[in-house]
């Protein structure tokens, strides 16, 4: 086993405290990556608190993982040392699933493994980025390009992903119109991926605290949802709308906004259900989705698509000594808009 340092918590109140924690040794397949920088996704915050379920503690967690390759099993084939590599969400499925087999690896009919608080198929509980290494199957390994900076890529591998995801598979693109509930660490991604992917963009916020912004990512329309006008102005006007908030929407509301067969989708994952009429989605023939991550060759050719288009999110850079501030901060909406660890800092 490897010990390596890390940061974790210990209990749903315990603040993130330096420590260390064992990765297993390289298997044939396995990779050994030097984690250089890790994302803070609101997730992280949600998982520590038990908000969505037990945890097995003591927990390091973090999924938004950029760093170098240092080491590589006997039967790896795709990686070198001094690969520029990135770990997201995931960090196992069956692989022989048609889910699976179709490169959809986060719908896993047997069960994802993720790539924290998960047991992994070698009985081990599965421990984030936020820390110094991290082995994994080189299945789930992703490539970085040149073109992107390690500490812009990291929260590419959850933000990214969860927002360029549900905007390729509902056909964003030019002609379509899109609007874009929230404008936190998925909202501003949602932003600049519609549109580079050339759709119509509209932000919907509660407030235009953030329009300037909003309208600098690439929104061409942003309008608060706090203003009544907004629905009654924008009534069936959207193809698609993305929902990024973890918070109580009046769906009904947002449903009125759909032209025909416009879709509302939740990539958001609000701790309450979701009240939702019927009778609403009739009308215009409305679809209400879920959309999860993104499987293995997605989240690669998400990299690639970032990379051609220069898109890239809005970071500010941390110690490791400034996660319990950063938290802190994330649950007060006071980022713009993606913490990133400097991992680094956890051994100086």
């Amino acid at each position: 086993m490897l010990t390596v340092t890390a940061y974790a918590a210990t209990s749903p109140t315990s603040s993130i405290a330096r420590t260390t924690i064992e990765r297993r040794d390289l298997g044939p397949r396995d990779v050994l990556i030097e984690i250089r920088y890790a994302g803070i996704c609101h997730s992280d915050i949600h998982t520590v608190r038990g908000e969505w379920g037990e945890v097995p503690y003591p927990l390091t967690v973090g999924h938004e993982i950029a760093g170098v390759v240092t080491g590589v099993g006997s039967e790896v084939t795709r990686w070198r040392a001094g690969d520029r590599v990135g770990v997201g969400c995931l960090v196992n499925s069956c692989r022989t699933c048609e889910n699976c087999l179709a490169g959809l690896e986060q719908y896993c009919l047997v069960g994802t493994v993720e790539t924290y608080a998960n047991v992994d198929r070698d009985g081990t509980v599965t421990q984030g980025g936020y820390s110094t290494h991290i082995v994994v199957d080189e299945d789930f390994v992703l490539r970085i390009p040149d073109a992107i900076d390690l500490a812009d890529a990291a929260p590419l591998l959850c933000a990214g992903i969860t927002t360029y995801s549900p905007l390729r598979h509902w056909g964003a693109g030019p002609g379509k119109r899109v609007a874009v509930v929230g404008m936190g660490g998925l909202g501003h991604m949602a932003v600049k991926i519609a549109h580079a992917l050339g759709a119509e963009v509209t932000v919907l916020s509660h407030t235009l605290s953030k329009r300037d912004d909003g309208l600098r990512f690439g929104a061409d329309h942003y309008r608060a949802t706090s203003d009544p006008a907004t629905f009654a102005e924008l009534a069936d006007s959207f193809d698609l709308i993305v929902n990024t908030v973890s918070a109580g929407i009046d769906l009904d509301a947002y449903f009125r906004l759909l032209r025909l067969d416009g879709t509302l989708v939740n990539v958001g994952a609000p701790p309450e259900p979701l009240p939702v009429s019927v009778f609403t989605l009739f009308g215009n023939r409305r679809s209400f989705a879920g959309s999860s991550i993104g499987g293995l060759p997605e989240t690669q050719e998400m990299l690639d698509f970032c990379a051609e288009h220069g898109v890239v999110p809005e970071t500010e850079l941390i110690s490791a000594e400034q996660i319990d501030e950063a938290w802190d901060r994330v649950l007060r909406s006071d980022v713009r808009y993606r913490f990133v660890i400097d991992t680094a800092t956890m051994t100086a």
